[in-house]
């Protein structure tokens, strides 16, 4: 496991952060899976960037979803500690079923700048998950904490489910709810009000827009995979018309613009050179590609 040296953001940053999800409009979040994607999307003005834990395991050729990640994530995130823009991590669900274990990532994720991390309960015991979110927060007091029941992504939507695993979290600690998979504006509405802390939920093209959504009283809406996906169906959709003796359209970041937002950005007081060596070039990708 690699030892990657401190870069605690300011206090202020991680408040900042809070307060995002408690602006006039919702915090929308578009979530990166590498150094060049995390660093496009801030350049559009978004103020926070998050990871996208099936992006970074692709990217990584490893499974999404089974803990497979937490050293791909963390080196990530080490990669963007230097970034003026706020960086938020989906780590799954904390990467291990111990609570203390799960509490010592976050602390590692705190410690090179993070202010937010995902945790989800994959429709587990909701006990457990609480644990971890209490044992989390107990560690890292600052760590913006967004809490994800999978009772719509995983389960049959059950909202008394819903809305009592929302309330162990909160009381466990959490600073925000996510419930990925619910469209339904009503449903929406109704946690909105029965759950005191900001609401998360993921963008659908095919649910309900931005707009509709800051209405129905939701405080955060992420992007997930979305982005990365879209990446690849655009990579596909770029070859079979190249194939077929035609230009692809759609705009294409210049090879210059990529290759300087994928590369290496270290503050010398931050990183030694030797722990530079070691870390950097599995951090940066080679080549032109970009994922």
């Amino acid at each position: 496991m690699t030892a990657y040296p401190k870069q605690t953001r300011p206090a202020g940053e991680a408040t900042a952060f809070a307060g995002l999800h408690h602006a006039d409009e919702p915090l929308l979040l578009p979530n990166a899976w590498d150094c060049a994607s995390a660093r496009a999307l801030a350049a559009q003005g978004f103020p926070g960037v998050a990871t996208t834990s099936l992006g970074v395991a692709a990217a990584a050729g490893l499974p999404d979803g089974e803990a497979a990640t937490r050293e791909e994530t963390l080196r990530l995130a080490f990669a963007l500690r230097a970034e003026p823009f706020l960086v938020s991590v989906d780590a799954e669900g904390g990467f291990s079923e111990d609570p203390d274990e799960v509490a010592e990532f976050a602390r590692e994720l705190y410690a090179v700048g993070v202010v937010g991390i995902n945790l989800e309960d994959g429709l587990g015991p909701a006990d457990r998950h609480a644990a971890k979110i209490a044992a989390v927060k107990d560690a890292v007091p600052g760590l913006f904490v967004n809490a994800r029941t999978d009772t719509h992504w995983l389960g049959d939507g059950d909202v008394t489910d819903t809305v009592a695993r929302l309330d162990a979290y909160r009381q466990a600690g959490a600073d925000g709810v996510f419930v990925p998979g619910l469209t339904d504006l009503r449903q929406i509405a109704t946690l909105v009000r029965r759950v005191h802390a900001p609401l998360n939920v993921l963008y659908s093209p095919d649910g309900p827009s931005v707009p509709h959504l800051a209405e129905a009283g939701v405080r955060r809406i992420s992007l997930g995979s979305l982005l990365y996906r879209r990446a690849l169906g655009a990579a596909l959709e770029a070859a079979a018309e190249i194939r077929a003796g035609r230009t692809p359209a759609g705009p294409t970041p210049p090879y210059e613009e990529v290759a300087r937002q994928a590369a290496p950005q270290v503050a010398p007081e931050v990183a030694a050179p030797s722990v530079a060596a070691q870390i950097l070039p599995r951090v940066v990708p080679s080549g032109a590609g970009g994922g």
